[in-house]
């Protein structure tokens, strides 16, 4: 719709001729369940005579008064944007409006709780979806103070950016007057309302001050929330980013509050963080979702200095904000927590992530050119927040940690509470090392495109290093070499009575600077050449990294016997790029994880390295092999549960794997014992959710149906519940359940976006993707009337996850290529069906190398 969509050069003419000073926002959250009383009062400044436009979405618009005078609602209103004439030196705005509570996860997001059937409300406004709620100048270069009053039930715990003051109660109405916050951007404020269950503590910032802390979960999950272990977390980041970053936690108190129905990981709310309540763990989770809470603990803590205390401009520079809290709270949890081991977390997930979105079409410099909004709802990937904190974690290397942190502090200290470019911190990053880095930058920021490094090695008759280079690649369509700071390690194996017998152990590491196409090591001539050598050990470059010929076939019979997790996570990724670049055959691909992934020991390399080993069975073995790879692999995970160690990390998620890639009748058999307890294993508990996993598992081979999904729903009445049942009804391997899952998802707009994320996953879970090719031309036919008629978040999740990638063949290839052709229009809708276009060549073609 016309107005929705605001342009760079929109905002850019807009700011030019005002400055904002304040708002005061009035919302009655008393008027039922489809709308809200929204009255915005602006104060601001402008050119003389100028005109422009404020952003509001609402239902109804009932007055607007400028500077005393009544304008028409009909006149200067579209329902998105309302138009302002002839503007004085100085402004007063009042808009009162009428405006729609959602079920999508943006706005003001509405749940009912089936449980209990309370009601509760959040906000969540990145990037344009503050407008949803008050008038507002939504950009982020537009900073003002905001003040809010709220009406609601009194019963209710009333949270925004400022603290919580003392209601005044009227029966059983109530109206919160928060004081006004220090200056921000209108879409990192926050109003969150409902019968939340809250858990109080604080803690002493580096100035003295004494910081309250919250948590708040719903009350029907109350019980599962560990707030002592949160608060210890929270305490840890605290003092870890006012040491380095040398500048106390700039707002007034931390609430972390964890929200139903929420559609990313967090959101950094300045003082009022909202969680995805999947982080409320009712049932076992693996420590890899228990580290990676900690690690978003930290990156949205990390967003209250870089991102809230200063802000980019504009949204090309939203990877400043992303790519900054990736590296900084992986370096945080790294240093400051239990989980040690986050930089090898970080490699198997993040950097798995960045080089996957690094090869597509739609990729993209980490300065992104940012045109419109919409540009920037796609650019929340792999390159704006993996590849960013990679090339982060490269600076770093660059330039000396001692010097990025005092670059870090000088640039907080110059312009807290203002907005930035990148520049202004490359100027003070420049100033401590002493390095020149707008070469750097344009190479590594301001182009697009993953190198590929390869050792190239000339041995004498005694197995000694006569010559060892590293040879430097680029795709041709983005044909940049680059600057690496790296470490090359030589790894042997160790034999009987050593200290660590029979392991794979490093003996040898150099670290050095590799630039252009080919870059000489003498230091590693006349060094015994060794078992395996690692280029890129340590993992500090952003490349995809080659094993020469002989560390491969050490790393697919011993890479188990690799002593130091990092090193094993850089191995399993070498040889996941080489297996999706058709170099390495798919098939090799299951025999090395299924003979290696016993003994791994990091969680999220296991979740990672078994995600891709479905995606492989799935899509990337020939499709002659296709079945009996699946056999192979049910049958292998099954063994690997049967004997890992009672009650360990890896039973449990070789079991949940297992029921994810069930195919066989004896598969089948298995599972169903497990769900009715007449098969068991030593130490695994069948409790709420993993019993949901089976479920969806005896679905999946059609050992149980849509009685059995209803039964379940019956024995567990949650949000949690219903989402897996859709998910369950939508894994039902039949063309007519693919196809009643796919309209009651597209067809119908009412499904909350839970519901809507869940059904989309389901309808991806097959074993035969021939029961998916009737849902080719529907899924084409459908794609435009989705983009023209949901919000961003619903439409990107039908766009994506309603996508017949499991056929991977060239009939979907054809129909891909057809609609572009003959769509034209609408730039981040085609990114996104250009991305799952891409991926299916892409599977063709390591299909054909498998064949």
């Amino acid at each position: 719709m016309p107005g929705e969509n605001l342009t760079r050069i929109e905002a850019q003419e807009r700011k030019s001729i005002l400055d904002v000073q304040s708002y005061e926002v009035a919302l009655d959250l008393t008027r039922g369940a489809e709308v809200f009383g929204s009255t915005t009062t602006v104060r601001f400044t402008a050119t003389e005579g100028a005109s422009t436009f404020i952003d509001a979405f609402t239902r109804t618009v009932h007055s607007v008064t400028l500077n005393g005078a009544e304008l028409d609602p009909s006149t200067v209103s579209d329902g998105i944007r309302i138009q302002l004439d002839s503007l004085a030196a100085s402004n007063v705005l009042t808009v009162v409006a009428d405006a729609e509570y959602t079920n999508t996860g943006e706005g003001l997001h509405r749940f009912v709780d089936p449980v209990d059937d309370e009601v509760y409300l959040y906000s969540q406004f990145e990037v344009p979806d503050s407008r949803r709620v008050f008038a507002v100048f939504e950009q982020p270069d537009l900073k003002a103070t905001f003040q809010f009053t709220i009406t609601a039930p009194s019963r209710w715990q009333m949270v925004s950016n400022s603290i919580t003051p003392e209601p005044a109660v009227d029966g059983d109405v109530a109206t919160w007057v928060f004081a006004p916050t220090p200056v921000l951007s209108s879409y990192i404020t926050a109003i969150v309302a409902g019968p939340y269950d809250v858990v109080r503590s604080s803690l002493t910032s580096s100035d003295g001050r004494e910081i309250p802390l919250g948590i708040f979960t719903r009350a029907s999950l109350s019980e599962y929330m560990d707030a002592d272990y949160i608060f210890d977390k929270t305490r840890q980041g605290f003092a870890y980013y006012e040491e380095k970053f040398q500048y106390p936690y700039p707002f007034d108190k931390y609430d972390q509050l964890f929200v139903p129905e929420f559609n990313a990981g967090a959101m950094e709310n300045a003082g009022a963080v909202t969680f995805t309540e999947t982080y409320v763990f009712r049932s076992k989770v693996t420590d890899a979702i228990k580290e990676r809470r900690v690690v978003t603990i930290l990156h949205e803590l990390a967003h209250m200095w870089f991102g809230d205390l200063v802000t980019m401009k504009w949204w090309n520079d939203l990877w400043l904000n992303e790519s900054f809290a990736e590296w900084a709270s992986t370096i945080s949890t790294a240093e400051a927590t239990e989980w040690t081991e986050a930089w090898t977390t970080f490699q198997a997930m993040e950097k798995s992530w960045a080089y996957r979105q690094d090869q597509l079409p739609s990729t993209h410099p980490v300065v992104a050119t940012i045109n419109d909004l919409e540009d920037v709802q796609v650019n929340f990937d792999g390159i704006t927040y993996a590849k960013g904190g990679s090339v982060l974690k490269q600076l770093v290397a660059w330039v000396g940690i001692d010097a990025f942190y005092a670059g870090v502090a000088a640039y907080f200290k110059k312009h807290h509470h203002s907005n930035t470019e990148l520049s202004d911190l490359l100027a003070e990053l420049e100033v401590t090392s002493g390095r020149e880095l707008t070469s750097w930058s344009k190479l590594w920021l301001e182009t697009a495109g993953v190198n590929t490094l390869r050792p190239e090695i000339e041995l004498d008759d005694d197995n000694v290093i006569k010559s060892f280079a590293i040879v430097q690649t680029a795709p041709a369509d983005y044909p940049t070499i680059r600057p690496h700071r790296l470490a090359i390690g030589v790894y042997d194996l160790t034999g009987p009575g050593e200290i660590a017998n029979d392991s794979l152990v490093r003996t040898h590491r150099v670290e050095i600077d590799v630039d252009g196409e080919r870059t000489e090591v003498p230091e590693l001539v006349g060094l015994a050449r060794g078992a395996l050598i690692l280029v890129n050990d340590d993992d500090l470059a952003y490349a995809k990294i080659r094993l020469d010929e002989k560390s491969l076939a050490t790393a697919i019979e011993h890479l188990s016997k690799i002593t130091d997790p990092l090193a094993r996570a850089l191995v399993w990724g070498s040889v996941w790029d080489s297996t999706r670049d058709a170099e390495t055959p798919a098939s090799d691909y299951v025999r090395l994880v299924l003979s290696n992934i016993a003994t791994e020991t990091e969680s999220t390399t296991i979740r990672t390295t078994l995600t891709q080993l479905t995606q492989v069975a799935r899509t990337y073995v020939d499709p002659a092999r296709r079945a009996s790879t699946l056999a192979e692999v049910g049958d292998g995970l099954w063994s690997l549960a049967q004997a890992a160690e009672a009650g360990s990390d890896a039973q449990f998620q070789f079991v949940k794997f297992f029921a994810n890639a069930a195919s066989t009748e004896a598969h089948g058999e298995a599972l169903q014992g497990l769900f009715d307890g007449t098969v068991t294993l030593d130490g695994l508990t069948i409790d709420t959710d993993l019993r949901w996993e089976i479920l969806e598992g005896l679905v999946l081979v059609g050992k149980a149906d849509a009685d059995e999904i209803d039964a379940a729903l019956a024995a567990d009445n949650t949000a949690n519940g219903a989402q897996a049942a859709a998910r369950a009804r939508a894994t039902i391997p039949t063309t007519e359940g693919k196809l009643a899952a796919f309209a009651s998802i597209v067809d119908t707009d009412t499904a909350p976006n839970a519901i809507v994320r869940a059904t989309a996953m389901g309808f991806q879970h097959t074993n035969d993707p021939a029961i998916l090719e009737p849902l080719v031309a529907r899924y084409f036919e459908s794609l435009t009337g989705i983009w023209e008629s949901r919000s961003y978040h619903i439409a990107d999740t039908l766009v994506s996850g309603l996508y017949p990638a499991g056929l991977a063949d060239e009939a979907l290839v054809t129909a891909a290529k057809a609609w572009l052709d003959a769509n034209p229009e609408t730039p981040a809708l085609r990114r996104i069906v250009g991305e799952n276009l891409a991926g299916t060549e892409r599977a063709l073609r390591v299909q054909a190398a498998d064949a």
